[in-house]
């Protein structure tokens, strides 16, 4: 972009330009009553490939293991995190700020549906306005006492992405995929935009893996071979996990049971978290 036609406004502008402002430059102070200790995005090139399921289910298993965790709902036009944990209630605000909604077991949530009179309705904004509200579940949402704060992102590099990756200090993004063919490049994209953003992946997560067979316990790629070892060996990353297509899994977070559900092939992601924490 020439100099005469910038705003000099990084945060809505996807050039690559020599006088781009360092993104730590943008970062948001956060509501002065919270007290986060970690902040993990979620995130994939994609949609559809159930970053919201990870993102839940990784709060979960760090909940059951005596962590505070929370959820912050970046995916605005189509916040399903509600839906997974039943919540239906609105948030509140005090004099300090948003109070974010508890699950049943206390895992803390913000999400545009919570704050919306018809949970419903479609959010039509732009992207500036969607990103700005994204900005506020950092700044004005009193997080308290969290030691994980897992932020499910939108899919792709757009406005809102950018948003998060500057102005939350993420301490580490975890990368969901499918095993199509085209996740080589899907991948590709959200590792340039992390390593644009200086922000650590601690690794990728393969969802829709294959389903067992009822019967004989035999697992069935649905989706043909998996390229997710050639994929992370392609970009130094771990693989921390395979997610199988489980119709129990859905019908459970359909019904708003996401805490009841057990998620094995999730350990490893959720103790490489553990380990920022530990170190």
């Amino acid at each position: 972009m020439s100099e005469e036609n910038c705003s000099h406004d990084c945060s809505s502008c996807g050039e690559s330009c020599s006088s781009r402002t360092e993104p730590q430059d943008f970062l948001a102070k956060p509501n002065p009553q919270s007290k986060i200790d970690r902040v993990i995005g979620v995130v994939s090139g994609k949609g559809g490939v159930g970053k919201s399921l990870v993102t839940s289910l990784l709060a979960v298993q760090l909940n059951r293991r005596g962590y505070h965790t929370g959820v912050l709902d970046a995916d605005v036009t189509g916040p399903s995190i509600p839906k997974v944990f039943g919540i239906h209630q609105h948030a509140m605000g005090n004099e300090n700020g948003i109070v974010p909604v508890k699950t049943r077991t206390g895992i803390d949530v913000i999400s545009v549906n919570l704050l919306l009179e018809d949970e419903n309705a479609p959010v039509v904004w732009r992207g500036p306005i969607i990103a700005n509200v994204v900005k506020q579940f950092w700044t004005d949402v009193v997080w308290k006492d969290v030691n994980y704060l897992f932020v499910d992102m939108p899919p792709g590099t757009g406005d809102v992405p950018l948003t998060v990756f500057q102005s939350i200090p993420l301490d580490g993004i975890v990368i969901v995929t499918s095993p199509q063919e085209l996740v080589s490049m899907i991948v590709s994209k959200a590792v340039s935009m992390a390593k644009m953003m200086n922000i650590p992946i601690l690794g990728i997560v393969e969802n829709m893996s294959y389903v067992k067979c009822p019967d004989c316990g035999k697992e069935i790629t649905v989706f043909g071979e998996s390229h997710l070892e050639q994929t992370a060996q392609k970009f130094g990353l771990k693989v921390l996990g395979r997610c199988p297509l489980d119709p129990k899994v859905s019908a459970e977070c359909d019904a708003g049971n996401a805490e009841d559900i057990e998620a094995p092939w999730l350990s490893d992601a959720a103790d490489e978290v553990e380990r920022l924490t530990k170190g």
